[in-house]
């Protein structure tokens, strides 16, 4: 098997739903944040686009979105939908090419934006056609699970995963509060500055960060789901738009075009779980590509895992509980926003960074995803 190397790679700012983004299709955010991060290469020799989205038009938009970007029309693209999981798969994909010689140099990661997401509609010839709505069900989220089709399905396994472990409001505050106070402490030393791209005029910050946020503003939001009695729009991620890309290549191509990487793809490992408690899949992850690559959680230097809700933070404290301080050290989701095909791009990326700041040698970054399906990812820093 080939060596897969990791050469570097950028991320847009993130910005929240029907904000500074809102009129700026998901193809185009992409393209914009593609082109930054293909200028340093010759792209005349790029095997493949792969990229993740989950909420987009479809219809391969990875290739329109390569387009738009005006990289060459020989060069193919792919679109890749696990949900919030999409960008981290798209990752593992190319390193899988990589690895069994089918390629050599591969762009991956993700983009997304929920303010543009189109509505889709059943089907009149649907079995399901009158029970969703009819003519006027649309929807945004699509279907998870058999027999279950709700926007909020998410959220809901977010309050099945917190009642089943007995997770409180008040243990996950002091992660909400963290990951803001970190992702603004980041912004303030400058820590991500060399891999956030303005891709828009005037659009230079990350939208979700508080530089407030206390235990008492927490506790006074009420909960998002009509029966729930935990899951806020605290302790929840937003809904974003924004976009992530890395440059992976073989060690050969990497040799023969004189590129130094920066890390390299050293394993992944991917679990499903129960569709209807899909933030456990987080930890889950974590815990097979550990035993898959014959390591343990004392041989990581940095964890990054997409906390789309603070269950997954307190879950992972659980398991790992010597490794919190290694754990999202520029914050995490809840501050950043999931942009949900962008988000494994943008922990990847986050992880890289963390690794340099820390002098760390080995970075694990997991993604839990819609239906129950949680993937992880072993970087190793060169």
């Amino acid at each position: 098997m080939n060596k897969v190397y990791i050469l570097g790679g950028g991320r847009s700012y993130i910005g929240i739903e029907n904000s500074m983004y809102r009129h700026i299709p998901a193809e185009i955010l992409g393209a914009r944040t593609l082109q930054r991060v293909v200028s340093p290469y010759d792209i005349s020799s790029l095997d493949g686009v792969i990229a993740g989205n989950g909420v987009g038009a479809g219809g391969n938009i990875a290739r329109l979105m390569m387009l738009e970007a005006g990289l060459p029309q020989k060069v193919p693209a792919v679109t890749v939908d696990v949900q919030c999981g999409s960008g981290l798969e798209s990752i593992g994909i190319a390193a899988a090419k990589i690895a069994s010689g089918m390629g050599d140099f591969y762009i991956a990661g993700g983009f997304e934006s929920s303010s543009t997401a189109p509505r889709r509609g059943y089907h009149a010839n649907h079995a399901e056609f009158e029970k969703y709505g009819g003519a006027a069900g649309w929807y945004r989220v699509a279907k998870f699970a058999p027999g279950i089709h709700r926007e909020t399905a998410m959220l809901e396994g977010a309050e099945n995963a917190a009642k089943k472990y007995r997770i409180t409001r008040q243990e996950m505050n002091p992660w909400v509060i963290r990951s803001h106070r970190l992702a603004k402490e980041a912004e303030e030393n400058g820590d991500l500055k060399d891999i956030v791209f303005e891709i828009l005029e005037g659009c230079s910050r990350d939208e979700g960060i508080r530089r407030r946020m206390s235990e008492k503003f927490l506790d006074r939001l009420p909960c998002v789901l009509p029966e729930g009695e935990i899951i806020t729009a605290g302790n929840a991620c937003l809904t974003n738009d924004g976009a992530a890309f890395l440059a992976l290549c073989s060690e050969r191509y990497a040799r023969q075009h004189g590129l130094v990487p920066e890390a390299e793809f050293a394993g992944m490992a991917e679990v499903g779980g129960n569709p209807s408690e899909s933030p456990v899949t987080a930890v889950q992850a974590i815990d097979r590509l550990l035993t898959r690559c014959r390591l343990t959680a004392q041989d990581i230097d940095v964890f990054e895992c997409n906390e789309a809700f603070a269950v997954i933070d307190v879950l992972f404290a659980r398991a790992y509980p010597d490794k919190t301080d290694s754990y999202n050290i520029f914050g995490g989701a809840l501050a950043y926003g999931h942009p949900y095909g962008a988000s494994g791009g943008i922990i990847a990326l986050h992880a890289l960074n963390a690794l340099r700041k820390t002098g760390g040698t080995l970075a694990v970054c997991s993604i839990a995803a819609a239906g129950g399906i949680g993937t992880a990812v072993l970087l190793k820093k060169v």
